[in-house]
């Protein structure tokens, strides 16, 4: 098993951090598309498409044909939750690190590296939900590169939040994931973290039932917000 060491972020890991960023939120697109071909809403909603069709042309090929075509637009629809998270992302906070995280109060950055290569990433700053801010700290853009996980890198990059928040009188460490995200999910749930909201990002979000879950852990000895 390869070694690696979590350290503070530097102006040379720039280009690597925003490539490790897009490329695990874009990988999620086609979990996600699988997810929304599942739900009962969907699958109901192709049905009376394929019923309406063939009842209004006559032909069950035509029905076959348009729900084939919804399918086939569903897709760019479901992959723009990721691609649009990616360049809102890109175009904020991650366009200029350093004030985004290691200049502003009680935020920071931190990456994994493996041989000289970037293969993870965190950060963590105060939450903007009026609700917790002063209370907790957000654990934000969490990446690992596909050959390293399994290998304890997500873990270990979780605690150095958790640590950091502890350090700076945090109450709690809240974050967000997507409905799609499993093994991050599992991994937070791991590291003492609840589900305490689920919401959907839009209105298409919602027509697509593609969900957003909202984690909080409280930290050992603070008080909860009630």
């Amino acid at each position: 098993m390869a070694s690696y060491r979590i350290r503070q972020y530097r102006e040379q890991d720039y280009d690597a951090v925003r490539t490790l960023f897009a490329r695990g939120i874009l990988e999620h697109a086609p979990a996600g598309y699988r997810h929304v071909l599942r739900s009962a809403r969907v699958q109901l909603g192709l049905l009376v498409l394929f019923a309406t069709v063939r009842a209004a042309a006559g032909y069950w090929v035509l029905g076959l044909a348009t729900v084939a075509l919804a399918l086939v637009v569903t897709w760019p629809l479901v992959r723009s939750f990721s691609t649009s998270y990616v360049q809102q992302a890109l175009c904020t906070d991650l366009c200029d690190i350093p004030t985004s995280y290691l200049r502003a109060p009680d935020s920071c950055f931190w990456v994994a590296e493996a041989g000289g290569t970037v293969v993870g990433m965190v950060a963590a700053a105060p939450s903007q939900d009026p609700a917790e801010r002063g209370v907790a700290l957000e654990l934000k853009r969490m990446s690992v590169s596909k050959d390293y996980r399994g290998r304890g890198v997500s873990k270990a990059l979780c605690t150095e939040v958790l640590r950091f928040a502890r350090a700076r009188g945090y109450g709690a460490v809240v974050l967000s994931t997507s409905m799609v995200q499993v093994a991050a999910q599992r991994l937070y749930e791991g590291q003492g973290f609840k589900k305490v909201g689920v919401y959907s990002p839009s209105l298409l979000g919602t027509l697509l039932c593609f969900q957003i879950f909202h984690y909080r852990c409280d930290l050992p000895g603070r008080t909860a917000t009630p």
